[in-house]
């Protein structure tokens, strides 16, 4: 029973309802679809039999749909546009040439160098349309988790994403987290242990942020206590210009003091040890069969060999 049903709509037997429909004429429908008569009567019979209805009337000598032919008409014009619009979806997946991208950027990453590379990448594909969003972390997770995104640019490793299975990352750049300050006594050196920087007050990202979170880490196992706090703030920009105007302490990632020529007065200096972490691409293991992706990151590796992405950052913001 279960077999005789999941046979009932089958597409040639849909194709041969739909010809008799159009010429209302079993002769002509069968001679169109390259069959006998008897073939095409015995096709239909079963799908009235399986339905339990007739499709199909006679007058004279004429063809009529009957009530119930004529749901089952409007039920077989449902089904094949579902085809051909599922068809037509399936080759804008796998097609390389058009489609859609959606990139989520975690939202204290520096932007330019990606924004950039989006317009170089349209001039070579105008038909593939991206999407770059701005989002923090969870956002991100929750949206590549949902499918809503396609790729995803963030800081790894995070330790907050648990469920890494079914992801690939591709890494862009290895990071730096970068202390900031404007003392006098600190100018000279080259590099500061995070001990030493408690004699001031800090100004860091969110608790929720991936930096802040790496910075929390790295005072706990420094066995070294967190410094207060003077203000909390969500963008690299935003901590740079409230570190310079009140001269208190912040971190902030090699990408963005790159694009920032700092103040004779102040002075930017790596950890001792180095925080180091990694700029990457994050994404599905589906989205390897989707040429487009694929395509998408193939070239902007390409984008990246022929100049790197630091010498891009610094260009960016001369020019």
């Amino acid at each position: 029973m279960n077999q005789e049903k999941s046979n009932m709509f089958s597409s040639k037997a849909l194709d041969y309802f739909l010809q008799i429909a159009e010429t209302m004429n079993y002769t002509k429908a069968a001679q169109i679809l390259g069959i006998s008569q008897p073939a095409l009567t015995q096709q239909i019979k079963k799908i009235e039999k399986k339905i339990g209805a007739p499709l199909f009337y006679s007058s004279g000598k004429k063809l009529y749909l009957t009530d119930v032919g004529y749901l089952f008409l409007q039920m077989t014009h449902s089904v094949n546009t579902i085809f051909d619009n599922t068809a037509y979806k399936i080759q804008k997946t796998i097609n390389s040439n058009n489609g859609e991208i959606k990139i989520g950027l975690l939202s204290s990453i520096e932007d330019k160098v990606f924004t950039d590379f989006i317009s170089t990448y349209y001039k070579k594909n105008p038909d593939i349309k991206v999407t770059l969003y701005k989002l923090n972390r969870d956002d991100i997770w929750n949206k590549l988790e949902n499918n809503l995104l396609d790729l995803a640019i963030m800081y790894l490793p995070d330790h907050k994403i648990e469920n890494w299975q079914s992801y690939v990352s591709k890494k862009i750049i290895d990071e730096e987290l970068m202390f900031l300050h404007h003392k006098v006594d600190k100018l000279n050196q080259n590099s500061i242990k995070l001990s030493e920087t408690n004699d001031e007050k800090w100004t860091l990202y969110p608790d929720t942020y991936y930096v802040n979170e790496l910075l929390r880490e790295e005072f706990k196992n420094q066995l070294t206590n967190l410094p207060s706090i003077s203000a909390y703030l969500t963008t690299p920009e935003q901590l740079y210009r409230f570190s310079k105007t009140t001269n208190s302490y912040t971190a902030l990632p090699r990408s963005f003091i790159e694009t920032k020529i700092v103040d004779i007065g102040s002075k930017v200096l790596s950890f001792d040890p180095k925080i180091v972490f990694q700029l990457s691409y994050v994404y599905r293991f589906d989205k390897e069969q989707v040429p487009r992706i694929i395509n998408f990151l193939d070239f902007f590796t390409i984008y990246l060999e022929e100049e790197n992405y630091y010498s891009r950052l610094k260009k960016n913001f001369s020019e």
